[in-house]
């Protein structure tokens, strides 16, 4: 018998990006049939505030409106519109949860940490070599680490740091200082290694969202931003670094400026790129390669609704 699908739209809310994906899933294969992002920071100094702003409110209104008429387009049957950092941060986000509500006819639901770890876990690895592998995902507003080996999570975590955070904490300088960049270094270092210490050394490293990829498109010097090309790319640790302090160094103006960049990501790819440097540094790996995965979080959503 023929494996029967479920079309779904998947929503992914972050501090950063709103992003759709538009699926035929099964029990073993998912068919994509659109994937859409729109930068719309709706994390803009929620890390200050604790309340989401009403401008960055509305981005986020307008970015969903859109994402539903693609939905009605395309006919999906369940819709899962999942909230992460920002919203768990923020005193109002019952206002935007009723808003959202009101555009798609269905609740947000707002993952905890640990159920984001284990979304982009499992988005990353169904198509990989079941092996005990590490998933990172460096997001807007928050950062999860997973471990784990097939759909067997063995440890993960969500850290409060992502790259609008420290962006906005550390990193107000267009070409960041010395002195901000080493300040950047030592709350993490001092966030980080208390939380890997002890871990057994992980032979598989995956990286997934927006700023790993965009850091992967770097190493690679694309001439654009090729999703196909970053999938699946394998790269030494040793460029993964450079690549990152290269970005880092930089101008807001030349990042915007590189090829592959989106502009909504090129004043705060610098924070997210200090994550990852010291995530290389401080991890237990025994590993000298890290693959990349377009896959993530969103995919994870898209398996999850048909269970």
């Amino acid at each position: 018998m023929p494996d029967q699908r479920t079309r779904v739209a998947a929503i992914d809310c972050g501090t950063n990006s709103i992003r759709l994906l538009v699926s035929d899933v099964g029990s073993d294969a998912k068919v994509d049939l659109v994937r859409e992002m729109r930068i719309v920071r709706l994390g803009q100094d929620v890390d200050r505030t604790g309340h989401l702003a009403e401008e960055a409110i509305d981005r986020t209104l307008q970015a969903t409106r859109e994402y539903a008429e693609l939905i009605a387009m395309f006919g999906a049957n369940e819709i899962r519109f999942c909230a992460t950092s920002a919203v768990r941060d923020a005193d109002n986000a019952t206002e935007f949860e009723d808003a959202i509500e009101g555009i798609l006819g269905v609740r947000p639901v707002v993952l905890a940490g640990l159920d984001e770890a284990r979304a982009s876990f499992l988005g990353a690895t169904r198509d990989l070599e079941q092996t005990r592998t590490l998933v990172v995902d460096i997001g807007g507003g928050s950062t999860e680490l997973v471990v784990g080996a097939g759909q067997d999570i063995e440890w993960s975590v969500s850290l409060d740091i992502g790259s609008v955070r420290l962006t906005e904490r550390f990193l107000s300088s267009d070409r960041a200082s010395v002195a901000e960049v080493t300040a950047c270094m030592s709350h993490l270092d001092a966030v980080l290694a208390p939380v890997v210490r002890g871990l057994e050394p992980v032979g598989s490293f995956v990286g997934v969202a927006g700023t790993i990829t965009t850091v992967a498109a770097h190493s690679l010097a694309l001439p654009s931003y090729d999703s196909a090309t970053i999938h699946g790319a394998k790269l030494a640790l040793d460029d993964v670094r450079e690549a990152c302090l290269s970005l880092v160094r930089m101008s807001v103006a030349d990042r915007r400026a590189l090829p592959f960049m989106h502009p909504g990501r090129a004043d705060v790819i610098g924070a997210g790129a200090l994550i990852l440097d010291r995530l290389v540094d401080l991890v237990p790996l025994s590993t000298d390669t890290m693959v990349v995965s377009e896959h993530d979080i969103l995919d994870g959503i898209a398996w999850d609704i048909v269970g």
